[in-house]
């Protein structure tokens, strides 16, 4: 089925069962947002919110709360989706089997957007005050769109071919906004809309945009979709949804016909006001910072309008399904974008960008004993990809080895890495550079560096999966645990300067080098060793998002060699908070109350949380 409304979609998901009313009045600060978390942990279904307090509005979050039900939400186009990628990576395919992908044809017809004089967005106009002020977390700057479709034009080339359909952060209230007028707009500059940006700065011209909120889901997973130059954001909408992306223009703005809510108003690039704080998919606040601002002039929405939202924090949450079914449709592409490249994966546990995995081809040495060199060069292709970009860390390994390995089973990947990589030889830092502009593990905001770590080879040795008895720490770290084969995680002294750190790192070196711990390979410091070593998503949140690799990486035995970093023995992270890190999240414990309260029996949460 296809669905030509947000409205169509909650009705068709309620009639199947994977839909449920919250008939309950709820407040929209914090409430709202902390039983969108409670029933997406508990693998619960979409939820329909029909009395929000201080809004007229209705809203639905966790739409996309599994990735058997985003399946469920596309069923009637995935497929023809999936046919059109094999054959952009195959053309030959249609020729093979020209029964097989016949069907992709109705699909490529939905890629022209159509315009139209009106639609149903345009049934009524509203303030910013009017819309569900959803707040996520309790030191949040204000309330959220939080799946926003943001659309903009190129002002060298208007028109929608050269447009760009994203999902950036918009801050409906607080701060130093004018209530109904000012709204925040945060997107990092290697963004398309930033591209949009700094053309309108060397015009001196005000960039128009449009705040597309709800209509058809495909609409939604569009603004989130990483897509080839060349194809735009509304032609995949068109394409997923089974029905052509509908717009129309108003006083000089894009508006899609199929929205629930639109906003439009323009960005004076050259202007900017604090934006944030905002629970972030790191786990973390990102603060306030001086940010873009749209400039308000129009709301619409449609009649019996629903607001979609969903809560981001340290995942998995309902963004998690994002990347999955991100991963089905685009995964084909990879290898036709950088040659030799078999796979990826941004790592969701480690906030996505920190970590991401790679396999790749290593045929240069197929004569000789194999060791890293073809993917050192895909490594660098991967950092100069697109959002790939901002890998932090990037762990990259050679397929030959075993054709079997499966990227996105990461224990085994991890076991995979440490048990052929030389940390003399296969460490390669990138040093004051960029970094996602959310994560402050870095020197500054956008900036910090990265490291590729690559293995390529025999298996070298074997993982410990204990301690040696006599094994000793020095003073002030403790409580060891070995986290997985091969990994131990350490607790050590409260962070307190970076002189103090290479003093008891030094120690700490000193005495590992003199224990047999030849099976640990990798070691992690943590405030808190046993949070660190309790499950595998622990582990790599603590160490990935807390850690700049040319500030926090140590090892036993390490040395400079043509100015070349490396290490005898294990690789230690220092993984402990420090005082520039953002705070992370925590949930008020009110609100959790009040959560569990809808979840007693004669509660629309009943049975669910």
């Amino acid at each position: 089925m296809n669905y030509s409304s947000l409205e169509n979609c909650v009705l068709d998901l309620e009639k199947h069962g994977h839909l449920i009313r919250v008939t309950e009045a709820v407040d929209p600060c914090l409430e709202m947002a902390a039983i969108q978390r409670r029933v997406y942990a508990a693998k619960g279904p979409a939820i329909l919110f029909t009395q929000v307090k201080g809004s007229r509005f209705r809203a639905v979050s966790n739409l996309f709360g599994s990735l058997e039900r985003t399946r469920f939400i596309f069923r009637g186009t995935l497929r023809g989706v999936q046919k059109l990628v094999d054959l952009k990576v195959d053309p030959s395919l249609f020729f093979k089997r020209p029964l097989h992908y016949a069907g992709a044809i109705g699909t490529v017809l939905n890629l022209l957007p159509r315009k139209k004089r009106g639609g149903p967005i345009f049934d009524h106009t509203c303030e910013i005050s009017d819309l569900p002020p959803i707040q996520s977390w309790p030191k949040d700057g204000g309330a959220f769109i939080t799946l926003p479709q943001v659309y903009s034009e190129h002002p060298n080339f208007p028109g929608w071919k050269m447009s760009n359909l994203g999902m950036y952060r918009i801050q409906l209230s607080g701060n130093q906004y004018t209530k109904n007028s000012q709204i925040g707009a945060h997107y990092q500059i290697h963004r398309s809309i930033g591209v949009h940006h700094a053309a309108a700065i060397q015009k001196s011209k005000k960039l128009r945009v449009s705040v597309f909120v709800g209509g058809p889901p495909a609409h939604t997973l569009a603004a989130v979709m990483p897509l080839p130059e060349g194809l735009t954001e509304l032609a995949f909408a068109g394409a997923m949804a089974g029905r052509a992306f509908r717009y129309a223009r108003r006083d000089g703005h894009v508006i899609s016909t199929d929205a629930d809510f639109c906003i439009v108003g323009t960005i004076d690039p050259s202007a900017t006001l604090p934006e944030g704080p905002f629970g972030d998919h790191l786990g973390y606040y990102s603060l306030a910072h001086e940010f873009p601002f749209i400039q308000v002039e129009k709301v619409y929405h449609k009649t019996n309008a629903i607001w979609p939202f969903t809560v981001v924090g340290r995942p998995p949450q309902e963004d998690t399904s994002f990347g999955e079914i991100i991963h089905e449709i685009t995964g084909p592409i990879i290898p036709t974008v950088i040659p030799g490249l078999h796979a990826v994966n941004a790592v969701d546990a480690a906030g996505v960008h920190p970590l991401l995995l790679a396999i790749g081809s290593e045929r240069y040495t197929a004569y000789q004993n194999r060791k890293p060199q073809e993917i050192l060069t895909i490594a660098n292709a991967i950092l100069g990809q697109g959002q790939l970009s901002l890998a932090k860390y990037l762990m990259i390994v050679a397929r030959e080895d075993n054709p079997d390995l499966n990227i996105h089973h990461i224990d085994e990947f991890l076991i995979h890495l440490l048990e052929r990589i030389d940390w003399r030889k296969d460490l390669h830092f990138q040093t004051e550079t960029t970094m996602d502009t959310l994560d402050y593990s870095g020197t500054g905001l956008n900036s910090g560096s990265k490291v590729v770590m690559a293995a390529a080879g025999e298996k070298k040795r074997e993982l410990s999966k204990t301690l040696p008895s006599e094994f000793s720490l020095p003073a002030g770290f403790g409580d060891p645990r070995i986290v997985m084969p091969g990994v131990l995680s350490i607790k050590s002294p409260r962070f307190a300067d970076k002189s103090t750190t290479q003093t008891e790192l030094a120690g700490l070196s000193e005495s590992l080098s003199f224990q047999r711990i030849n099976g640990v390979h990798l070691i992690v410091l943590s405030d808190d060793s046993t949070f660190t070593s309790a499950s595998l998503n622990n582990f790599l949140w603590v160490t990935f998002t807390r850690s700049n690799p040319a500030v926090d990486i140590y090892g036993v035995g390490s040395f400079y060699h043509d100015k070349h970093w490396g290490c005898e023995g294990p690789l230690i992270i220092d993984a402990r908070i420090k005082p520039h890190h953002a705070p992370p999240l925590e949930e008020d414990p009110e609100i959790e109350r009040r959560v569990d309260a809808l979840g007693e029996k004669g509660k629309s949460l009943f049975g669910i949380i």
